[in-house]
């Protein structure tokens, strides 16, 4: 199977119904048994996470950020966390996760933060803005295969699934982008 394919599959927009069925999310699925080290360890970080309403955890920024990017048709999500959490958490584990953190890619906007996972897909979907913020991501884990949007649910009221809350920011930030038409290095007095 291509990678990138299976990629695509574990990324959507839509709505999540246990949550606000009036909604378009993003949400991203993250198996606890991926042969993928970054994958593993944002699952790893899921244990940071604070219970808000039964079955579903928001993490701090400090622990776990999403960033989003949009380029023409694409969506991208990055999820980011501190080389120094990631190492903290490694630490404790017995299976092998601490021997893959040196070879995490860095954040080209910022040294101190590692990237464990990142997905694109093709939508027209624009993440929305409430209250001055970004939507966040939704991380929907499970154990074993890609779930299926219409197993989601029941994979979460059953108890065999958790919803974790991450805060999204997004690159560029929109405030600094500049107009198509804008020669490079040129912005905008207003923006």
């Amino acid at each position: 199977m291509n990678p990138s394919m299976d990629a695509a599959r574990r990324l959507w927009t839509r709505p999540f119904p246990p949550l606000d069925p009036d909604a378009t999310e993003v949400v991203l699925t993250v198996d606890h048994a991926s042969a993928d080290p970054g994958e593993r360890m944002v699952c790893a970080l899921l244990g940071r996470g604070h219970e808000g309403e039964e079955g579903v955890f928001h993490l701090l920024p400090d622990d776990l950020t999403a960033r989003y990017r949009r380029t023409g048709d694409r969506l991208a999500v990055t999820l980011l966390a501190a080389r120094s959490v990631v190492a903290a958490d490694a630490a404790d584990r017995d299976d092998g996760l601490n021997d893959h953190l040196a070879a995490l890619p860095v954040d080209p906007l910022d040294p101190a933060r590692v990237v464990l996972l990142h997905r694109e897909t093709v939508t027209d979907h624009v993440p929305e803005t409430r209250d001055d913020e970004l939507r966040p991501v939704l991380l929907l884990d499970h154990v074993g295969g890609s779930p299926a949007p219409e197993d989601w649910a029941g994979l979460f009221e059953n108890g065999a699934s958790s919803v974790t809350v991450v805060t999204a920011t997004e690159h560029p930030p929109a405030r600094t982008r500049r107009p198509a038409q804008s020669p490079p290095g040129v912005t905008r007095p207003d923006s």
